[in-house]
């Protein structure tokens, strides 16, 4: 069993950073792999795909911490976070695309400090800027996700994800760990297999919708958008039905109608991209499965490590180390950290844990 706070962050090109709710230590679990980054030599880029490191929380109005760069970091970040930086930086590099708070630039940090990071929000926008971080040298991209967004996560843009849970998601520990399991299900969706990937490839290639019978023969298919095309899936409900692939999100109404083929064709498959684009329950899954369907990624995504939170600012705090030791039983496959309760892997000036709280305003039990 995993026992130390060390991610594998070098064995990817890029690695998400994705919280199960606001307060699960997504920024601080971002230090930590930044510290690391800074203890090991590389050069490490790091950009969002929202906001983060602002001094309040925008949806709680709590304290947050703040996101620590170290000397040589590459940073793409909106042009309007450079005036509230609390180090120097060089800029480096324009990427020419556009966010609300300006241009998405990339800057080379020049001294340890603090920053507010901004980026691209959109799934193509930030392919492109990991690709000119990359271009600038860096060696491995981090991502930092947003609130209810999760397609930094997947595989079309992180090689891997490492996923903050905590007590913030309420309930006590063993609530905690069925909605992280919970959530792990659903990220983790098996890939295709080899005949599968085959069948489906042209469908992923263009986007959209598509069918095919049993025996493989196409069915339908159109580069129509997935959330509201259930009914056209419908549609199709007297063919004998084999396998559906889907390049988009799966919502509700997506999910139901698809449920209603899977009462009608036993054994359907169904191939989505990847975990991220399923916003359905664990429940869903289990149903789908017990009615003999079978559900694919196009995609795997790779779990990384999952980083702990046992405080809440919303009260029901846990202690650190009692939640530790059941988060690695319960997940006993994967690197499981709380890299505040442990010691820290950081750069030439390590924070406490005391510290880190008191920056985040928060308490370091």
């Amino acid at each position: 069993m995993t026992t130390n706070s060390r991610f594998p962050i070098d064995a990817f090109h890029t690695l998400a950073v994705m919280g199960m709710s606001k307060n699960t230590g997504k920024t601080v679990a971002l230090n930590h792999l930044l510290a690391q980054a800074a203890t090991d030599g590389g050069c490490v880029g790091v950009t969002s795909i929202g906001r983060d490191g602002e001094e309040r929380d925008q949806v709680f109005f709590i304290p947050k911490p703040p996101v620590k760069v170290w000397p040589g970091t590459l940073v793409a970040t909106a042009r309007a976070t450079l005036a509230r930086a609390k180090v120097r930086c060089k800029l480096i590099d324009s990427t020419g695309i556009a966010s609300p708070m300006g241009e998405i630039v990339i800057v080379k940090v020049l001294e340890a400090g603090d920053m507010e990071i901004a980026g691209a929000s959109r799934g193509s926008d930030q392919r492109q800027v990991i690709a000119r971080l990359q271009q600038c040298g860096a060696a491995q991209v981090l991502l930092d996700g947003a609130l209810g967004r999760s397609q930094h996560a997947s595989p079309a843009i992180a090689d891997a994800v490492i996923l903050a849970t905590g007590a913030a998601l309420g309930g006590g520990i063993a609530d905690v760990l069925r909605k992280t399991r919970e959530r792990l299900a659903i990220l983790g969706i098996a890939a295709v297999d080899a005949s599968t990937q085959a069948l489906v490839a042209p469908l992923f290639a263009h986007g959209g919708v598509a069918l095919w019978d049993r025996v493989g023969q196409p069915v339908f298919q159109a580069q129509i958008a997935t959330l509201n095309a259930g009914a056209v899936l419908l549609q199709h409900k007297d063919a004998d039905l084999g396998t559906i692939a889907l390049s988009g999100a799966v919502g509700r109404s997506l999910w139901r109608s698809l449920m209603t083929l899977a009462t009608l064709h036993t054994g359907l498959t169904v191939v989505v991209a990847d975990g991220t684009r399923l916003f359905i329950e664990n429940s869903d899954l289990l149903a789908f499965s017990q009615m003999g369907g079978r559900l694919l990624a196009w995609q795997a995504i790779q779990v990384a490590g999952i980083t702990l939170n046992p405080y809440s600012p919303m009260g029901g705090s846990f202690a650190g180390d009692e939640f530790l030791t059941a988060a690695r039983l319960a997940f006993a496959g994967y690197v499981v950290s709380d890299v505040l309760l442990e010691p820290v892997i950081a750069g030439p000036d390590p924070q406490s844990r005391v510290q880190v709280a008191m920056d985040a305003g928060s308490s370091p039990a």
